[in-house]
C-alpha cells in the first residue's frame, strides 16, 4: 500500500502525527488512506494482503496508539481550518456505539436498552454557517455502569460533575478553549434540548472564560421566571409564556429533514425573541445566582393534517435585538443537524459498529482513525455544495478527476480539470445519485459510497492510465 497523489490530503491531516516511531506514523497514513478509500469494508478487506492485515492489528494493539494520540493531529488541523474562517459552530451531541453482536469483550457497558452493549460517544464537530464540517474539536467516550446510575429522585441531589449530563459543560467549555485559540473567529456552540443546562447560562455571565464562545441551546424545560404570577402568592411566571407574549418578528421557511416515521417537509414559522432573567433552580451543592438570557420562540403556522406544529424555544447568549441578529441565532442552530449527518458518515459509511476487535483499546484508537474519515466524506458533500466554482484540483488528484470522467464520457478526459461541483456530482454518479432536475445535490451516501468506486479507478489509472510507465 502505498500513498500516492490521490490521497495527499492524509500526509497534510497527519502533520505533527506524534506517536513516537516513524513506522507508527507511515503505519497510521496507510490506515487512514486505506479506510478512506474502503470505508464500508472490515479491516481484511481495505487492507492489502495478509502482510498489511497483520500490519493494522499489531498497529492497533501498540501502547502508543491511544485514541488521543490517534487523532491529535486532525484536531490541530481542525483548529487550523476554523482559524480560517470569521464564523464556526460547534454542535455537541451523543449517539451510542451498538457492540452488542461483536467479539469486543472487556469494558463496555449496558446502553439505553439494557440488552444492548458498547460505548456512549459525545461529539464536537466544528461548521461553517454554510454547513461546510471542518473537523472534529473534541470526543468523550464512556461506558454506563448499571448498579450506579441516578434515577428519579435520587438524581436531583447528585452534584452536576456526577451526572453524565456534565458532558455538556463540559463540551461548552471545549467551544471557549477553541475560541481562544481562534481570536479572530466568532465560535457559537449549539446543543439540543439534553443541553439545556443552568451552569452553562451562569458561566458565561460570570465571565470565567478568557474569551467565551456563544452558545444556542433549544430548551427543554419550562424555567421560572423570578416574578410572581398575577394574583398569587406561591406560582413564579414561566419563559415560554413570556417570550410568546412579546410582538412577532417576522417569518422564517425552511426544509425540515425525515427523522423516524416523520417525512420531511416544508416548515414555516412565526418568530418571537425577548431577554428574559431566569429564576436559578436547587441544586444540592450550592444556591445559584439568577441570569439574564436571550430567547427565541419559533412556532409553526400551518402543519400538515395530523402532524404536531414544530415548536422551538432556542436560548442564546447572542443578540436579539434585530431581525437580522435573529436570524443568525436561527442559522446557528439549523447546524445542528449536521451532528446527526456527522453520526450517521460514522455508523453507516464507515460501520464502525461492525469492527471486529478484541480490545475496547482496539477498538476506540480504531475509531478514531474512522472520525477524520467521516470528516473527509461530509466536508467533500458540502464543499461542492457551498463553493462549486472552485477547481476540482483543490480536494481530488489528478489521478481521480481524469479517471472518473475518462470512464463516464468513454473517451478521453477533458483538457481542464472540471469544477469541485462537476466532479463532487461525478463522485455521486458513482454512488447511484442520478441527478435529475428535482433531485437536489448529492447526499452523504451517494458521495461515500461513489468515493469507494473512484478510489479504484484512481489506483487503476496511476497503474495502467496513458501516463503511467507500467508497460514502458
Amino acid at each position: 500500500m502505498i500513498i500516492t497523489d490521490i490521497l495527499g490530503w492524509v500526509q497534510d491531516e497527519l502533520a505533527g502525527l506524534a506517536l513516537g516511531d516513524a513506522r507508527l506514523h507511515q503505519r497510521q497514513a496507510l490506515l487512514l488512506s486505506a479506510f478512506y478509500q474502503h470505508s464500508q469494508a472490515s479491516i481484511p478487506t481495505a487492507c492489502c494482503g495478509w502482510e498489511e492485515i497483520k500490519g493494522a492489528y499489531r498497529f492497533l494493539a501498540h501502547a502508543a496508539v491511544t485514541p488521543a494520540a490517534v487523532v491529535a493531529p486532525h484536531l490541530a488541523a481542525t483548529l487550523r481550518r476554523i482559524a480560517g474562517v470569521p464564523w464556526v459552530v460547534i454542535p455537541q451531541d451523543t449517539t451510542e456505539l451498538d457492540f452488542s453482536h461483536t467479539r469486543v469483550a472487556g469494558a463496555i457497558g449496558p446502553l439505553s436498552i439494557p440488552e444492548r452493549v458498547g460505548w456512549f460517544l459525545h461529539l464536537s464537530a466544528a461548521f461553517t454557517l454554510d454547513r461546510v464540517c471542518l473537523g472534529v474539536v473534541g470526543t468523550e467516550v464512556w461506558t454506563r455502569d448499571p448498579d450506579d446510575v441516578h434515577k428519579n429522585a435520587r438524581h436531583k441531589r447528585v452534584p452536576l460533575d456526577e451526572k453524565e449530563s456534565q458532558r455538556w459543560l463540559t463540551g461548552f467549555r471545549l467551544a471557549c478553549t477553541v475560541a481562544v485559540a481562534a481570536p479572530a473567529t466568532q465560535v457559537v456552540s449549539v446543543a439540543d434540548r439534553e443541553g439545556d443546562i443552568y451552569e452553562i447560562f451562569l458561566e458565561t455571565a460570570s465571565g470565567t472564560e478568557a474569551r467565551q464562545a456563544a452558545w444556542v441551546i433549544r430548551a427543554c424545560q419550562d424555567r421560572s421566571l423570578p416574578e410572581k404570577m398575577p394574583g398569587t402568592a406561591q406560582t413564579y411566571q414561566k419563559l415560554w409564556a413570556r417570550v410568546a407574549a412579546s410582538p412577532v418578528l417576522g417569518e422564517v421557511t425552511y426544509d425540515l429533514p425525515a427523522k423516524g416515521g416523520r417525512p420531511a417537509r416544508r416548515v414555516q414559522q412565526t418568530v418571537h425573541a425577548a431577554e428574559v432573567l431566569l429564576r436559578p433552580p436547587y441544586r444540592p451543592d450550592g444556591k445559584l445566582a439568577p441570569v439574564t438570557i436571550h430567547a427565541v420562540l419559533l412556532r409553526e403556522t400551518a402543519p400538515p393534517p395530523g402532524e404536531a406544529p414544530i415548536e422551538w424555544l432556542l436560548l442564546t447568549s447572542l443578540p436579539v435585538d434585530t431581525w437580522e441578529a435573529v436570524r443568525l441565532v436561527i442559522e446557528c442552530y439549523l447546524c445542528r443537524w449536521q451532528i446527526e449527518c456527522f453520526f450517521k458518515v460514522l455508523k453507516s459509511g464507515c460501520r464502525v459498529e461492525k469492527l471486529q476487535l478484541e480490545t475496547p483499546e482496539r477498538v476506540l484508537a480504531c475509531l478514531s482513525l474512522y472520525l477524520i474519515v467521516s470528516w473527509r466524506i461530509l466536508y467533500l458533500t458540502m464543499l461542492g455544495r457551498t463553493c462549486p466554482d472552485l477547481p476540482c484540483t483543490v480536494v481530488f488528484g489528478e489521478a481521480e478527476w481524469k479517471a472518473v470522467f475518462s470512464i463516464e464520457q468513454r473517451g478521453h478526459p477533458p483538457a481542464e480539470p472540471p469544477s469541485l461541483a462537476a466532479m463532487v456530482q461525478a463522485v455521486a454518479r458513482q454512488g447511484s445519485y442520478v441527478g435529475r432536475a428535482g433531485d437536489g445535490a448529492p447526499g452523504i451516501v451517494s458521495i461515500w459510497t461513489g468515493l469507494q468506486r473512484v478510489m479504484d479507478y484512481a489506483r487503476a489509472w496511476e497503474a495502467f492510465g496513458p501516463e503511467s510507465n507500467t508497460y514502458g
